[in-house]
């Protein structure tokens, strides 16, 4: 396989926040951790300021905007809160998510098609501020197609599925989860749009990811969060790195 040029890593510093709120005070500071994923190879930061504040806070989006000098993006529900917080700060790119309290992590894709219209004028000032609007949605041409039309940018797929059955043994499931994925990254490059993708990767099953072509990022965080205790953050960033890059270049080859 030819090489496919580099693949963008995005790390999600929330689950640094969620330790440091086990026990409140300052330690250990996702900021501090953010620069640390930099120094090692991400090419961005990915941050989710949740509604109830379970772990990112405010103030963490102060300190990351003034530290970073690679790429914030900027994790939200399509609340007004989260616009108002978004257009004081002007990240680089705005993710938009879906937000329930009760979940203990983002379970699935937004759904676009069925809020057409309210998306559409609630991503317009963020488009106009400077922001860079993508929707995270489940690899459905329903949903790809509404992204299209209310004027996101990027789009980025949720692996979860996916990555579940890797985990769990169920292999055929897991290789249907994956065709889904290519297809549809490969029908939103062809409408214009950027394809990003993650939740769940971890070193076991970001490679076939990792060689669809028009996939140009990927967003991960719990895992080398997890692992980071084990090995340490910056060593856990580069061998995700190294699967990554070793992927791009031909290295693997994926049954896609």
């Amino acid at each position: 396989m030819q090489g496919l040029g580099k693949l963008r890593l995005g790390i999600n510093i929330d689950h640094v926040a969620t330790v440091r709120n086990a026990r409140g005070g300052e330690y250990p500071d996702p900021v501090r951790a953010a620069k640390l994923a930099e120094q090692a190879g991400a090419d961005g930061i990915t941050a989710h300021l949740r509604e109830d504040r379970r772990h990112i806070s405010d103030t963490d989006i102060d300190g990351l905007m003034e530290a970073l000098d690679v790429p914030l993006n900027f994790e939200m529900a399509a609340t007004d809160e989260m616009q108002a917080i978004a257009l004081r700060h002007k990240p680089h790119a705005v993710c938009i998510v879906p937000e329930k309290r009760e979940e203990r992590t983002t379970e699935g894709g937004l759904e676009v098609a069925r809020e057409e219209n309210r998306l559409a004028h609630f991503i317009a000032p963020l488009r106009e501020a400077g922001s860079r609007v993508s929707i995270f949605i489940a690899a459905d041409s329903k949903q790809i197609e509404a992204a299209h039309r209310i004027g996101a940018e990027v789009i980025e797929l949720h692996t979860g599925a996916y990555c579940d059955a890797h985990a769990e043994g169920r292999f055929e499931e897991r290789d249907q989860e994956l065709k889904m994925l290519r297809e549809m990254s490969a029908y939103a490059h062809s409408l214009g749009l950027e394809v990003h993708a993650g939740h769940g990767l971890t070193y076991d099953c970001v490679q076939p990811i990792a060689t669809f072509p028009e996939v140009m990022e990927l967003n991960i965080g719990h895992f080398l969060i997890g692992e980071a205790v084990f090995r340490g953050l910056t060593p856990a960033v580069q061998e995700m790195r190294r699967l990554m890059d070793d992927a791009r270049s031909g290295e693997y080859r994926s049954a896609v």
